[in-house]
């Protein structure tokens, strides 16, 4: 309003109205607990780079390291121990019914009793993954394989089967003990061990065997198929260069030196 306002006559009893006084702007409510303590967002940050795919020669590796790896699990190998034993030692005259009892009796207490054992310890809570990858996860497999392995030795023996027979799989026991007992401290390949058996087993039939011939480039391919077992393993991570050394040398020098029995 302008200032002429003050000169203008004013009522009876008219009293001069008190200067407005700016009111002081609200402070700012203090923040609950759980507020205050809450850290200022970070910035937003660009999610880093997917990595670039493999390329095909990459995937192709490790689509062979992966089949490698399951077609010569280390279950598999006393199986295909007996196999090679009823195929290229003197063994392989025995009657057909014989040969098939024989070696399903060594699929069901090398393969199936340990195969049922993981997936129930899985069941349980105690395993993770079928494939026994981590070092915490071996020891009650490794238990159970070396009893069936000991086992199987001990049924072969008194069927009659030739000691080095027997002996194939005591060997395959012993290594998995050692394995058994080194897994406390050290990963160790068990892939690598049960196909360095093979090779010892090999080279035994060769000189005991009386093998029904000459079985030198069955030799050699299981040499390279340990090499190559033993790269995809480092391939896929799951093992180091001395893991799969350390496993091929217990494997091979545990069924060799009872095989000498």
């Amino acid at each position: 309003m302008s200032d002429h306002y003050d000169y203008m006559p004013k009522p009876e009893g008219w009293v001069p109205p008190e200067p407005e006084v700016p009111k002081p702007a609200p402070e700012p409510e203090p923040a609950s607990d759980a507020v205050a303590a809450k850290p200022a967002a970070a910035p937003e940050v660009a999610p880093p780079e997917a990595p670039e795919d493999l390329t095909d020669t990459e995937k192709f590796i490790t689509r062979v390291s992966n089949i490698l790896s399951w077609v010569f699990v280390p279950l598999l190998m006393p199986v295909y121990g007996i196999i090679l034993i009823f195929t290229l030692s003197i063994l392989s005259m025995a009657p057909f019914d014989t040969k098939l009892v024989f070696t399903l009796i060594v699929f069901g207490a090398n393969f199936v009793v340990p195969m049922l054992a993981v997936l129930l310890l899985r069941k349980m809570g105690l395993v993770q993954d079928v494939g026994l990858n981590g070092r915490g996860e071996r020891t009650l497999p490794y238990i159970i394989t070396v009893l069936c392995l000991g086992g199987t030795a001990f049924f072969l023996y008194m069927k009659g089967a030739p000691l080095w027979v027997a002996m194939f799989f005591a060997g395959g026991a012993l290594a998995a003990l050692v394995n058994f007992l080194v897994n406390f401290r050290w990963k160790i390949s068990a892939h690598a061990a049960g196909m360095a058996g093979i090779v010892a087993m090999l080279i035994q039939i060769m000189k005991e065997g009386s093998p029904s011939g000459d079985i030198t480039w069955w030799i050699v391919a299981s040499i390279i198929l340990c090499g190559m077992l033993c790269s995809a393993r480092v391939w896929l991570g799951r093992h180091t260069l001395m893991q799969v050394i350390a496993g091929s040398a217990v494997g091979f020098i545990c069924v060799w030196m009872l095989s000498l029995v």
